[in-house]
């Protein structure tokens, strides 16, 4: 399975365009290779050298998304979501994308796509950790896209 887009490539920098301090708006991605047995895909995108990369104390969490209709090439930029995909919390406890905003150095954001062998049922909007719990024994298959960025008036 495969995940990239056209607005960064791997370990690469995260145009500002799709954080704080541009339009905070998705960037695009591109999803290939979903296995045939799929029924659903989910999405995470999180950022596990917060606050500080030389001293990580937790993963923060950008995005959250579940039910993806296994067929879906991907999505645009600004994450409008295909008809059944719904999105979870982010850890600004919102709905949605939350772009880059690392307070100090430079982030790693971590884009994973999971295909899965089931359709998943929330009766309100999940968090990261209550999605990969109800993922669990239904993962198919896994890719990742790493980008990175660093605020121009950050530290370091």
């Amino acid at each position: 399975m495969r995940i990239s887009s056209t607005a960064f490539s791997q370990n690469a920098e995260i145009p500002a365009a799709h954080t704080c301090e541009g339009r905070d708006q998705a960037p695009p991605l591109a999803f290939g290779d979903v296995p045939a047995a799929a029924k659903t895909l989910a999405l995470i995108v999180d950022d596990p050298d917060a606050p500080d990369p030389a001293a990580p104390k937790m993963t923060w969490v950008h995005w959250v998304v579940y039910d993806i209709p296994p067929a879906t090439a991907g999505l645009p930029q600004g994450g409008t979501l295909p008809p059944g995909a719904r999105d979870g919390l982010n850890d600004w406890k919102r709905i949605g994308y939350g772009g880059p905003c690392p307070p100090v150095g430079r982030h790693r954001y971590f884009f994973k796509l999971y295909a899965l062998d089931t359709v998943l049922s929330f009766a309100h909007p999940p968090s990261k950790q209550q999605l990969e719990q109800a993922m669990k024994g239904h993962v198919l298959a896994h890719a990742e896209l790493v980008g990175t960025y660093a605020r121009r008036g950050a530290r370091r």
